[in-house]
């Protein structure tokens, strides 16, 4: 296989250009950064993911979930849940963020980190709807290149994933003070919510 250039930068962008916005698993990473908790292991799993679904677009699968409405509805539901379940938690830490460090004593385990994270990612059908569906079904114009198209892709969600987790640490000053935490959990709630609520309302 010879590697095309031009369809790897193409997928390199239109992969960062819907990775880019904010969202349930940006929003997960960006807190995991700046807390600075288990920030390897969550850049590890959602750049993996990502890089399992487009193979997944690449390989044609996106024109096999389009035509299936229940399982997209079940996972619609399923997505919404973990949702509304991670934005509770975010508000309670807005309502107690003194509890809270940007740097000492893990706040989250391994282990529930790895699940929510999971769940962040593979529970989520816009992930689905971006990268199998609308990125595989781009793939598919290059033809011959569309391998080079989502190695690009690929590579563009392990440069974000990678800056947003460990650039973030950038802001830990700012998160010595616990209202930054109020802040920043209240944002992510609200997050949470809405998209959770978009899920239910497509569903």
């Amino acid at each position: 296989m010879e590697l095309s250039l031009p369809a790897a930068l193409a997928g390199l962008g239109f992969g960062l250009s819907l990775i880019v916005a904010i969202g349930a698993q940006n929003a997960f990473v960006l807190r995991q950064g700046i807390a600075r908790e288990h920030v390897g292991v969550v850049v590890a799993i959602c750049a993996a993911s990502d890089a399992v679904l487009v193979a997944a677009g690449v390989a044609g699968l996106g024109t096999l979930l389009a035509d299936l409405d229940g399982v997209m509805v079940a996972i619609r539901v399923a997505g919404a849940a973990v949702l509304l379940t991670y934005a509770v938690l975010a508000a309670r830490r807005a309502w107690n963020p003194g509890s809270l460090t940007a740097r000492g004593t893990t706040a989250t385990s391994l282990r529930t980190t790895v699940v929510v994270c999971i769940s962040l990612t593979w529970l989520n059908p816009h992930v689905y709807l971006d990268t199998v569906v609308l990125l595989g079904s781009l793939s598919s114009t290059y033809g011959d290149a569309r391998v080079s198209f989502g190695i690009g892709a690929v590579l563009g969600s392990l440069v974000w994933f990678t800056g947003l987790g460990y650039g973030a640490r950038l802001l830990a000053p700012l998160f010595a003070r616990p209202a930054a935490w109020r802040v920043l959990d209240a944002f992510v709630a609200a997050t949470m919510i809405v998209l959770a609520t978009s899920l239910l309302l497509g569903a």
